[in-house]
């Protein structure tokens, strides 16, 4: 008799674990989609060519791969164009589906190092090299919200 109370209870649990999510998709008319990380970064002056030309050439390269990997759904820089005090110069902005787990991680960094044809000082090198004359002044990590009807 007990083991099927317990077993009432767990059906009921499991019940309402799986109704849930359909009641709240039913009342919002928006979906999660997309994640969507934001840096800002300030460039010193003199040096935009100079950073611009690494965007258009290993950034670039980069997150072309990372999307054919399927790591990463899409990728733009946005220019500041009216520049208050204090903002970025630019916004560097990078769409993915989820995060990888840890061993997934691992698998795409060093995937990334072979596309690069880098190691890890290498690429720490080059991006001191950066820091340089850019500044990252800021980052988000927003999430879009998609219509689901």
């Amino acid at each position: 008799m007990r083991a099927i109370h317990r077993a009432a209870i767990l059906a009921a649990s499991l019940s309402f674990a799986f109704t849930t999510p359909v009641f709240a998709a039913t009342q919002y008319p928006v979906d999660p989609g997309d994640f969507v990380e934001v840096s800002g970064i300030t460039i010193d002056d003199g040096h935009d060519l100079e950073y611009l030309t690494y965007l258009a050439g290993t950034w670039r390269s980069n997150q072309d791969y990372a999307k054919a990997q399927g790591w990463i759904t899409g990728y733009e820089i946005l220019s500041n164009e009216n520049k208050r005090p204090g903002e970025p110069d630019i916004y560097l902005v990078t769409r993915f589906k989820a995060f990888a787990d840890n061993a997934e991680g691992t698998r795409r960094s060093d995937a990334m190092q072979a596309h690069m044809r880098m190691n890890e000082t290498q690429m720490q090198a080059a991006s001191g090299d950066r820091a340089k004359y850019r500044h990252s002044i800021s980052s988000q990590l927003l999430r879009a919200m998609v219509w689901n009807h």
